[in-house]
């Protein structure tokens, strides 16, 4: 079960599950077919929820990586040889971004879609394999996304459905979810895996991935974080910002109404002032586009805001919108 994520300027975090633990953390690669000129260690760890004990998860870091290059590599010293794409050094850069997958017909169906794009990297506001507990849905999510998700990089945020907390006997939120997919918020400044940013096509581009379950009130770590972070894009060399998160902070669907309000409250003047150009939500079952906004008003330099959460999981569409007009 593998999937890959961009880590820094150019390196690549390989992220793979074993059933025997003591498979070697190893990833060799180079970029000839079974020719590894390269190698690589990283970690592994085990989590356990209820009666369920995951395999060994492996995070492995390779690179320097060339961009816009193809690598093959392979996990843990044997089985089958894989191949990627690093991302390109310099624009165009061209992203897939689509929320609420799950693991249904519908999800392979948008999956086979995306299989058929020449693409660069995948971008998930949250919702990924809907397993609620379940913790073998993860490893059955882990085989479905693969073919896609070990050959580009897949960078992801997390919405509700990962946070399978059971305060009652213990398990603290998002325990699987920030084992498995383990994203560079280190690289960022950040110290959550639930909030985290980083630069693509050379730096001409800056995505931000915001935690809509981690505090983001004034004061809190992350909204500091965000801050920070804001404050170090130089929009001459990065053209491009990006923002994702997983509930909209805009929303005429009559799904999840107003469930973005508290964040976008906290949050919205400093993407304002930044200037973000589009932030993408999911967490409704739909896709709906606004005009650039601000503050419940059409303003030019706003974002766009566009909510993707129509992936294919398990809950089916969200059909059903308020009056034409209200915005909030």
């Amino acid at each position: 079960i593998v999937h890959i994520s961009t880590v820094g300027r150019n390196k690549m975090r390989i992220s793979w599950v074993t059933d025997d633990r003591n498979t070697p953390s190893v990833v060799e690669y180079g970029e000839s077919r079974g020719n590894y000129t390269a190698s690589a260690t990283g970690d592994q760890a085990t989590y356990k929820y209820f009666f369920y004990e995951s395999g060994a998860i492996h995070h492995v870091t390779i690179g320097p990586l060339a961009p816009g290059t193809t690598y093959h590599y392979r996990c843990g010293k044997a089985g089958d040889e894989l191949t990627l794409r690093t991302p390109p050094a310099s624009l165009p850069l061209e992203l897939v971004v689509i929320g609420d997958l799950g693991q249904t017909r519908w999800t392979a169906s948008t999956l086979a879609h995306i299989g058929g794009a020449d693409y660069d990297m995948l971008l998930l506001p949250g919702d990924l394999s809907y397993a609620d507990t379940q913790q073998p849905l993860w490893d059955s999510f882990g085989r479905l996304v693969q073919p896609l998700a070990s050959a580009r990089p897949w960078m992801v945020t997390e919405g509700n459905h990962e946070a399978e907390a059971l305060p009652v006997v213990g398990f603290a939120p998002f325990v699987a979810y920030n084992a498995r997919w383990r994203m560079p918020h280190e690289e960022s400044g950040s110290a959550s895996n639930l909030y985290y940013s980083f630069d693509a096509a050379g730096g001409a581009a800056h995505v931000v991935m915001l935690g809509s379950y981690a505090e983001f009130e004034e004061g809190s770590a992350q909204r500091a974080w965000l801050e920070r972070d804001l404050a170090g894009v130089d929009r001459r060399r990065t053209p491009w910002l990006l923002v994702l998160l997983h509930a909209p902070w805009y929303n005429t669907n009559q799904a999840h109404q107003g469930e973005g309000e508290a964040m976008r409250a906290a949050m919205e003047a400093l993407l304002y002032e930044a200037r973000v150009d589009v932030v993408f939500s999911g967490h409704v079952h739909a896709y709906e586009r606004f005009t650039r906004i601000y503050d419940n008003e059409a303003d030019g330099r706003g974002p766009m805001y566009i909510t993707i959460g129509d992936g294919g999981n398990r809950e089916g569409l969200a059909l059903k919108y308020a009056i034409i007009g209200r915005s909030h």
